[in-house]
């Protein structure tokens, strides 16, 4: 049998897996909440997904890295561009997500909630 981490497949959806912060495995080591992957009805890894708590300072760090300088530093428009983003991918559903963007925007909380009211207004919501 090819090592798991030198199959095809392994290599296709690592750079996805890595995105989303998540840890590869062998599919032996495959816990409960991990997800097992197959390829032809063969079991060839599983992946371990990160808490979401996690996944927001992965996206944060992301954002970041996307605009070249901390958040707090993006001028208003963008932030507001930011939370829109964060709240497409769920960031506001995690426990804390409000307070965590806010210290990352460096704005209050009552800003990131007037943000996401502004952007339901605009959708027609």
């Amino acid at each position: 049998m090819t090592e798991p981490r030198d199959h095809p497949f392994v290599a296709a959806v690592k750079p996805l897996i890595d995105a989303m912060g998540g840890e590869l495995l062998s599919p032996q080591d495959a816990d409960g909440d991990d997800v097992v992957l197959a390829w032809e009805g063969e079991d060839v890894l599983a992946v371990r997904l990160p808490q979401l708590a996690d996944s927001l300072d992965r996206i944060l760090a992301a954002l970041e890295r996307k605009h070249g300088k901390p958040l707090a530093e993006l001028d208003r428009k963008a932030k507001q561009e930011v939370v829109r983003i964060l709240e497409g991918r769920g960031a506001f559903s995690v426990r804390h997500g409000v307070e965590t963007v806010a210290g990352a925007l460096g704005v209050s909380r009552f800003t990131v909630y007037n943000y996401l009211n502004r952007e339901n207004a605009a959708k027609g919501e």
